[in-house]
């Protein structure tokens, strides 16, 4: 049974910037009679597609997913109760009005509220290589580990794997799955060894989603565990574990450190102490409760904007 819901937001949303901005890998664009967007999330087949700036038709397999209504569940995904006036504060428009003028028509994007186990292992897949490839690899590995089911839109059947469990990719062999992996075996082999982890109990995410917990102490722990270093944790703690405080640094982010922010320690190279000294001067013009929202927001905007990427 399919259930189909319309839903609007009190926010404008920008679904596929939002889908395709660099926080999930897990999203197909699928063209009908309308460009629409599939995945899965907690086994359950689901299709977005967008009517209006704030107005999105739902077609699921469930009429819930996580627990929560589909109304419900897709207001906490797209983090529809964060307010955009937070993110970047009368402070950061005073000192930087020219910039602030380009990144407000990137507010529609919305930071998504994602699995923590698949965050990782996505992330972990995703080191050093551009956004077209990762989407290639993550595929690979829903079409190789996942289990397949269909969804019915707009009179079409659309075929959609499920991400992999933990127990699946825990039996993986490391040589095999390193075709999920650009052909890193060592990446394959971490990857292995983090599913074994959340499988038997060793690593609990669950557990790690607790706010009270300092974001630095979050970090080590997550960091932890091989192939996972500062950047890759600060991407699970921030688009899989709610921590909008988490601020991820990459090349880009660097650059526009460097290049909007006057940082110099930007032009360094992107040591653990550099990471961390960058992290902290980030704090200092950004909302530090939502330094990891307002960053992905002038990522994508540097993206988009500067360096004129199209690849999603």
């Amino acid at each position: 049974m399919l259930y189909h819901e319309v839903i609007k937001l009190n926010k404008t949303i920008n679904v596929k910037q939002s889908l395709f901005s660099g926080q999930s890998f897990l999203w197909e664009i699928g063209n009908g009679n309308y460009e629409y967007y599939s995945s899965i999330i907690d086994n359950v087949p689901i299709i977005i597609r967008q009517i209006s700036e704030n107005t999105l038709e739902v077609v699921s397999g469930s009429k819930s997913i996580e627990s929560l209504l589909i109304n419900d569940f897709i207001i906490s995904y797209f983090s529809n109760d964060i307010e955009t006036n937070l993110i970047f504060q009368e402070s950061f428009k005073r000192r930087y009005p020219d910039l602030y003028r380009i990144i407000m028509g990137y507010f529609s994007l919305r930071i998504l509220r994602q699995n923590p186990y698949e965050t990782m292992i996505s992330f972990m897949c995703a080191q050093g290589i551009g956004m077209h490839l990762i989407r290639k690899q993550i595929s690979m590995l829903k079409n190789n580990y996942g289990e397949k089911t269909s969804i019915t839109f707009s009179g079409k059947e659309v075929i959609l794997y499920s991400f992999p469990t933990p127990e699946r990719l825990a039996a993986a062999d490391p040589l095999v799955l390193s075709t999920c992996t650009n052909n890193n075996k060592t990446r394959a082999t971490n990857i292995v060894r983090a599913a074994q982890g959340v499988a038997d109990g060793r690593i609990n995410l669950q557990t790690l989603c607790d706010p009270t917990i300092p974001l630095a102490d979050l970090r080590n722990t997550l960091c932890l565990n091989p192939g996972i270093g500062f950047k890759i944790a600060d991407c699970i703690a921030l688009f899989g574990l709610g921590r909008f405080d988490a601020f991820p640094i990459d090349t880009h982010v660097r650059q526009y450190l460097g290049s909007w922010f006057n940082s110099k320690t930007a032009l360094s190279s992107l040591t653990p102490a550099n990471y961390l000294m960058l992290d902290a001067e980030a704090r200092t013009f950004l909302n530090p409760e939502l330094a990891g929202y307002g960053g992905h927001i002038l990522f994508h905007c540097w993206r988009k904007e500067v360096k004129k990427l199209q690849s999603f």
